[in-house]
């Protein structure tokens, strides 16, 4: 009776065992997929989060987004680089026009489009900010600098060269004038005013071509080929022999082993032709240009140095630009256009090279242009390679 009675204990014991460990077991697995939903959920939302992070921070304007109390909960990473880092609330704001801007459109206010000149990095940007509906303000920033530093140079470059042409223009209209007077009432002076007249067209020639190859260089490098730059320097100088001979200079080449170098040769010649005519012109009677050829560690290097007037300090780093002159008076008289120096830099760039200067006020300038490394020759030059006088 005692055993049946255990028997029946123990089955009601299991029943219930099993009722309970049942529900138990139900609530183990409703918890487990909650945790999973959850988990799922935060995925999803981190998900979504990185790629909102993601895609602001590739965008190119920068971004920042106050509360309603001017703090910054939100900034990409251009905003960093236009604003500073540290940048944690309105007042942070070094421009005072930004901070305006931000406030407006807090409060409601018009909110118009602003160009401001950043001095922390002297970036301008385009600024525009709008109110979100729970108060925060999302200010946007965009970075103009090199479009108007463009428009000031299209600018800039449309005036000199309006003014470049325009005093060869006029006084070739004034010498034909003159010219058609003095036929009859001083014929003696046809001469002179014809001469003048000649060296007025020359010019303007002159600035005309240069504008022309200026404008060719900007759009690119010319066809690319195997050339021999040694004789493209040698021909050169051969072809500026009688002007530096009638200036009195004497000029030293040193070209000894062959240079190769890939890249085009009629804008190569180019390049030396307005080193070598720079420093004819800015060189004295009695002077020397010396202009070397070499390789130096597998680059190509050309240096054109003069005895001439030399660059002062100020106008070292302005040299390349498009008309500018350090003596305008000697270059206008010698025939020079403002523009070969400009044209050695595009070439210079076009070839992945560069160029740099050294000069003293008064003893001369050395101009020294390097070619980026190329592999030698595979087989000997020879006399079909691009750089070699007609014969």
């Amino acid at each position: 009776m005692f055993a049946l009675g255990l028997g029946i204990g123990a089955l009601a014991a299991s029943l219930v065992f099993v009722g309970v460990s049942g529900r138990l077991s139900r609530s183990l697995r409703r918890l487990r997929d909650a945790h999973q939903d959850a988990a799922g959920r935060a995925d999803a939302a981190e998900a979504d989060r990185s790629a909102r992070e993601a895609i602001l921070s590739s965008l190119e304007d920068a971004i920042v987004l106050f509360s309603p109390q001017g703090r910054v909960v939100y900034r990409n990473a251009v905003s960093s680089e236009l604003l500073g880092g540290g940048l944690d609330g309105l007042a942070g704001l070094a421009s005072t026009a930004l901070r305006r801007l931000v406030a407006s459109a807090s409060d409601g206010g018009p909110v118009p489009l602003l160009e401001v000149l950043l001095g922390p990095t002297g970036r301008i940007v385009q600024a525009s900010a709008s109110r979100i509906p729970d108060g925060h303000v999302l200010l946007v920033l965009r970075d103009v600098t090199g479009a108007r530093v463009g428009e000031a140079v299209r600018r800039d470059f449309v005036a000199n060269a309006s003014h470049e042409l325009k005093t060869p223009v006029a006084s070739i209209q004034a010498l034909a004038e003159t010219l058609l007077s003095a036929a009859s009432a001083d014929p003696a002076a046809v001469p002179r005013f014809a001469e003048q007249l000649e060296r007025e067209s020359v010019r303007l020639s002159r600035v005309v071509g240069d504008l022309l190859d200026l404008s060719r260089l900007e759009s690119g490098a010319g066809e690319r080929e195997r050339i021999r730059l040694d004789r493209l320097v040698e021909e050169e100088a051969e072809r500026l022999h009688p002007r530096s001979e009638e200036a009195g200079l004497t000029v030293v080449l040193q070209t000894k082993d062959p240079v190769p170098i890939h890249g085009s040769a009629r804008d190569v010649r180019l390049l030396i032709r307005n080193l070598m005519e720079n420093a004819i012109q800015y060189s004295r009677p009695g002077g020397t240009i010396e202009i070397a050829v070499r390789a130096d560690d597998r680059e190509a290097v050309v240096t054109v140095a003069d005895t001439g007037v030399g660059i002062p300090t100020r106008d070292r780093d302005r040299i390349f630009e498009r008309f500018y002159r350090v003596d305008r008076a000697r270059s206008r008289e010698t025939g020079g256009t403002g523009l070969g120096l400009s044209i050695v830099k595009h070439v210079v760039e076009n070839h992945g090279g560069n160029v740099t200067v050294e000069s003293e006020l008064g003893r001369g300038s050395t101009f020294t242009v390097r070619f980026p490394p190329r592999d030698a020759p595979s087989r000997p030059m020879e006399e079909k390679d691009i750089g070699i006088l007609p014969r």
